[in-house]
């Protein structure tokens, strides 16, 4: 399995996180091929190697024209589209990074994302950032993306509404469920391109991943700090660590109060968002109420929209929520033979041992076309499996998740710490 690594020391920008893989080596001419198909006119990308703090590192700087262009997220999406050399996955990762900002931006001015102006955001070389780091992650192709827990800086920031504390509030918006570090420094040390590119690529936050190192860069900031080199670190390698393994959230709340309709509904309703799994036990709470208690277990990027279905559907005051590491089988899907035709399942296996298990939908559609019980297919099923008869599909993959202004800044416009 390929890791990333993001070592954010001294935070993260949209300038930083495309110089860090350009340094570490994703090609830089397919990248410049993709920023030159968005027909931005006098655009040029030039990269530089500096010191910070006496460490070398790469620094990116978009030339372009003096413009005053303040974009809805339908102007931006259009650039995207219209850009040809730029793949369907690309495009993808830069318009969710984009409408990640976008959701932040309505939210803290009361407004919806339909009418936000992106005002730093939607500048040129922010535009660039973004897509350029859209390119270099698709080219990455890292299956699994870590980050360290993320400094904001402190202090005050002067954006397009006025001056700001540190984190600025999209910023701080589009950090909800991110750790966050604190690091001595009176600076904007993550903007809001930086955060919206962790909250829409990360898969979990924490130390670098056992893995063999393979590519490592440097991404450098605008600012220099005469304590610590200003620089994002790109590790990159292959896990060392069972692929069979991850991290997921494990959400709770106690309810005594909702009618078990509801609370059937709102476990469909969690599950149809990308819960990996959602069930009830029943519990005795304080002066011996009886209640229920609910549990989701949902992939790192799905615990925000989870919990806000968990709050909307169920009312409830609060929600526990700890991140678990698990080990599962690594599983593919299967489709076996019957004499009443085929039946899809999932294969797993871990150190050697294998199970088969068919599939309660496809069972039990046979069971009904055909007027076969349903423990006679599922029998069946399993017996095609013993003896062989059956093949493999595709790797089986858990409920992904749905998809992820700047200010004033020498970078140019996502913050003069990038």
């Amino acid at each position: 399995m390929r890791i990333a690594y993001l070592d954010c020391s001294t935070g993260i920008s949209g300038d930083m996180t495309l110089a860090a893989m350009i340094d570490a080596g994703v090609d830089a001419a397919t990248i410049r091929a993709g920023i030159d198909s968005l027909g931005l006119p006098g655009v040029r990308v030039t990269t530089s190697s500096v010191i910070r703090c006496g460490f070398r590192a790469t620094h990116v700087r978009v030339e372009h024209p003096e413009q005053h262009a303040h974009r809805h997220l339908s102007d931006i999406v259009k650039i995207i589209d219209a850009a040809a050399v730029l793949t369907p996955s690309q495009r993808k990762i830069a318009k969710d990074i984009f409408t990640k900002i976008g959701a932040a931006e309505a939210k803290v001015h009361g407004t919806t994302i339909e009418k936000i102006h992106f005002h730093e955001v939607g500048a040129i070389d922010s535009i660039v950032d973004i897509v350029g780091a859209a390119i270099a992650f698709d080219l990455l192709a890292a299956d699994q993306i870590v980050a360290s827990a993320i400094p904001v800086g402190r202090g005050q920031v002067k954006i397009a509404h006025g001056v700001c504390t540190v984190p600025a509030p999209a910023t701080a918006e589009i950090l909800k469920g991110i750790p966050l570090a604190e690091v001595p420094i009176d600076a904007e040390l993550t903007t809001p391109t930086g955060a919206a590119i962790l909250a829409t690529l990360v898969d979990s936050y924490g130390p670098i991943p056992a893995m063999t190192v393979e590519q490592i860069g440097y991404g450098a900031g605008t600012k220099d700090f005469p304590d610590r080199a200003n620089v994002l670190r790109l590790i990159a390698g292959t896990a060392t660590i069972p692929a069979e393994s991850d991290q997921v959230w494990v959400l709770e709340t106690n309810l005594d109060d909702v009618p078990g309709e509801v609370i059937g509904y709102t476990k469909q309703k969690l599950l149809a968002a990308g819960a990996l799994d959602v069930f009830s036990t029943s519990i005795q709470m304080k002066k011996d109420r009886p209640g229920v208690l609910v549990s989701v277990i949902c992939r790192v990027p799905d615990r925000e929209k989870l919990e806000a279905i968990l709050f909307t559907e169920t009312a409830t005051f609060g929600i526990r929520r700890h991140l678990v590491e698990r080990s599962k089988r690594t599983r593919e899907e299967c489709e076996v033979d019957t004499p009443w035709g085929k039946v899809q399942g999932k294969l797993g296996w871990h150190a050697g041992d294998r199970v088969f298990t068919p599939e309660f939908d496809s069972c039990s559609a046979m069971a009904a076309r055909t007027a076969v019980p349903l423990r006679d297919v599922y029998r069946a099923a399993e017996a095609a499996f013993v003896a062989g008869k059956y093949r493999t599909l595709s790797p089986l993959q858990e409920p992904a998740a749905v998809a992820t202004h700047t200010h004033d800044h020498d970078h140019r416009h996502d913050h003069d710490h990038g």
